[in-house]
């Protein structure tokens, strides 16, 4: 399937799922041949080819990753049939430089998705930490999906793992969950890309 058809059926997915109601033939074909998680991943593929601009929204006291005043850039860069490459940079204020570190990578498979982080080190090798990540968890809808963090799971006895939101022409929003709610969060504001491309993350072509 090429990036174009992708897009394409992206498109009409999205319209299909939240458009007017259909009448009952195609309400039945719908949710028979498109499952959910097939519904947000093209949603998240609606988006390929594009960068957008972002911030924090929340984060826990004692966390000192972001200060709450940077620019944050998600560019949906390597998108296929089954799998979308988006990577997340980050503006350092006092360096004037980018940390561009880290690449979220969803994977579609048969029955679920999959998210992974892939964290690299300036000069491309690999994070000592990277590659964490985990399946969607529950049924989850066209716009929203839940990521289980099993390790951390089982650590602490709660729910562990990430929420991720895409509402197309809106924001995108990624973060991290305990139990029930957002343990730290940022959003993406979808409603025009960058004109500006950012450069390869690290250890990317």
């Amino acid at each position: 399937m090429t990036r174009t058809t992708l897009l394409l059926f992206a498109s009409a997915l999205f319209v299909i799922s939240c458009g007017e109601p259909q009448n009952d033939h195609q309400q039945i074909q719908t949710e028979s041949e498109t499952e959910f998680f097939e519904q947000f991943f093209y949603a998240l593929a609606e988006q390929c080819g594009n960068a957008y601009p972002g911030g924090l929204t929340l984060e826990p006291p004692g966390d000192e990753m972001l200060t709450g005043t940077e620019l944050l850039i998600v560019h949906f860069r390597e998108c296929d049939e089954d799998q979308l490459k988006l990577p997340f940079h980050i503006e350092l204020e006092e360096e004037q430089e980018w940390d561009r570190s880290r690449t979220w990578i969803f994977t579609k498979h048969h029955d679920r998705l999959e998210i992974r982080h892939d964290h690299r080190k300036p000069d491309g090798s690999e994070d000592d930490f990277t590659m964490y990540g985990g399946f969607s968890h529950g049924e989850g809808t066209a716009v929203r999906h839940e990521f289980k963090s099993v390790e951390r799971t089982e650590e602490t006895g709660i729910f562990r793992g990430w929420r991720i939101e895409i509402v197309p022409g809106e924001r995108y929003t990624y973060g991290t969950i305990r139990d029930t709610s957002w343990s730290w969060r940022v959003d993406f504001d979808l409603t025009e890309p960058l004109e500006e491309l950012p450069p390869a993350p690290w250890g990317h072509e």
